[in-house]
């Protein structure tokens, strides 16, 4: 037991050290404290000091202005007096208060009333920016509110720019003579005239089709055309048996002909040729009398002498306008929408070529074809392609409320006919009675403001909506443009 030892250690610190060790740690936390105001009051210090070594060195003038000659000292306080002026005079100063406009790219039209400005306007360039995706534009004016005008300058102004102008159907033959002052050319059809145009020609074949794939494209064009027409003459939609007359009618004619003509058609459906039998011969003429005697109208009836034979006209693509002058035949509302028809299936045709470069196609009277179900989809297809093609389609109407002749309200032709318009981001609006406000206001998605402005407008003051922008310009003519575009020389004697 002696030898053993007792060992012991310190297992809790004692309480008089702990107490040490928290005192030299504040005593350490307020010295770097310290520290960090020392060098905040040094960085201040030496802040004021630059600042008051800056302010010595800078010279302010006196408030009265520097003393000595030519000093333009004054002896009291200059005052400036108060000025008020209306926004079209202190835009000048103020130029945040005008709309910056579509840009110096373009043709000229006029004047922006709100800003006084130029107002240029081309819808390839606006199409090219980016600004629209549609280069379809709808007109739409009173009579004698300055649209035709306004048509006329920007499809012939356009022309320095290497467009080219196609006017399928002048109804009133008032773009005959500017084709005519432009170099471009005048087609005058209708009955006593020498000129005729098959609407069945083949038109235009781009480079690289098959002569399978061409025939099939050319064989479908034809059969659309004639079951158009042949709709438009029935008033009704034509049954399955009086499609089959038509595909038997166009097969038997295109296999004798390269290029066939309506009184070919018209006596194949009337008067079959015998090939599968007497019966089914006998049952496809039965079938196809309605038909036959409704296209009859268009080769031996009102429009005998137009479309009954070859083209005695070749479209020229080169020239700087071409117009098809219907002013013969308006006598009837129905001949003429079908003679419209034909006239733009003729040119249709020829305009089919994405290299033809830029043009503007001209619908004047458009509610004319649009009244028709079969002439109404063949425009929808047209516009749906016009930027394959590049074409500006341009559509002119009196007023919105023709749109009501188009199908029942809900139907599908009266949505089809919307479908043009919303394939329109460029929509003019020119003079409307206070009657027809409420109508274009929601065709159009007018605000309150530029429906309340329609009613006032002056000759040649329209109201331009472009994707979401407007522009209230005033048409600019000059003497020689209004000379030639004159539609009122008549009634001014």
């Amino acid at each position: 037991m002696s030898d053993e030892r007792l060992h012991a250690s310190v297992l809790v610190t004692p309480d008089a050290e702990r107490r040490r060790l928290r005192k030299e740690r504040r005593q350490a936390a307020e010295q770097l404290r310290y520290q960090a105001r020392a060098r905040e009051h040094a960085e201040k210090k030496a802040r004021l000091d630059a600042e008051r070594q800056e302010r010595l060195s800078t010279v302010y003038l006196p408030r009265a202005g520097e003393a000595g000659a030519e000093m333009l000292r004054t002896p009291g306080r200059f005052r400036l007096p108060k000025h008020q002026d209306t926004s079209a005079v202190v835009s000048g100063q103020y130029p945040f208060l005008a709309e910056a406009g579509l840009g110096s790219d373009g043709c000229y039209i006029g004047q922006d009333l709100y800003s006084g400005a130029s107002f240029v306007y081309d819808p390839w360039t606006l199409y090219a920016r980016g600004a629209i995706t549609a280069p379809n534009i709808v007109i739409a004016g009173i009579v004698g509110s300055g649209k035709s005008a306004l048509v006329k300058s920007l499809y012939t102004r356009s022309l320095s720019f290497g467009r080219r102008v196609y006017i399928p159907g002048d109804p009133k033959g008032e773009h005959t003579p500017v084709a005519e002052l432009v170099g471009g050319k005048a087609i005058i059809l209708g009955r006593g005239q020498s000129q005729r145009l098959n609407p069945l020609d083949e038109g235009y074949r781009a480079a690289g089709i098959s002569d399978h794939d061409w025939a099939v494209q050319v064989t479908g064009r034809r059969r659309e055309l004639v079951g158009s027409l042949a709709e438009t003459m029935l008033d009704r939609p034509l049954t399955p048996l009086e499609h089959t007359c038509i595909d038997h009618a166009l097969t038997t004619v295109m296999r004798a002909s390269k290029t066939p003509i309506l009184p070919q058609v018209v006596s194949e459906i009337l008067d079959p040729s015998p090939g599968t039998g007497s019966s089914t011969d006998a049952r496809m003429r039965e079938d196809g009398r309605q038909l036959g005697h409704a296209l009859r109208r268009l080769v031996s009836g009102d429009l005998q002498g137009v479309f009954d034979g070859p083209s005695t006209v070749k479209f020229d693509p080169s020239l700087p306008m071409i117009s098809l002058d219907l002013s013969r035949m308006v006598d009837n509302a129905a001949l003429t929408s079908v003679l419209m028809t034909c006239s733009s299936a003729w040119m249709e045709g020829a305009l089919l070529d994405p290299a033809g470069g830029q043009r503007y196609l001209i619908y004047d009277e458009a509610w004319r074809l649009m009244a028709y179900p079969s002439l109404l989809r063949r425009m929808d297809q047209q516009w749906r392609l016009a930027r394959h093609y590049g074409i500006a389609n341009c559509l002119v109407f009196h007023k919105l409320s023709d749109l009501d002749n188009v199908g029942d309200a809900g139907s599908a032709n009266r949505a089809l006919a919307n479908s043009l318009l919303a394939n329109a981001e460029t929509r003019i609006i020119y003079r409307q009675e206070t009657d027809q406000l409420g109508t274009t206001a929601q065709a159009l998605g007018l605000t309150g403001t530029e429906q309340s402005l329609l009613p006032g407008l002056g000759i040649g003051q329209g109201l331009w909506k472009i994707k979401g922008r407007s522009f209230l310009t005033q048409h600019m003519l000059h003497p020689a443009e209004l000379e030639a575009f004159d539609t009122r020389s008549k009634m001014l004697g």
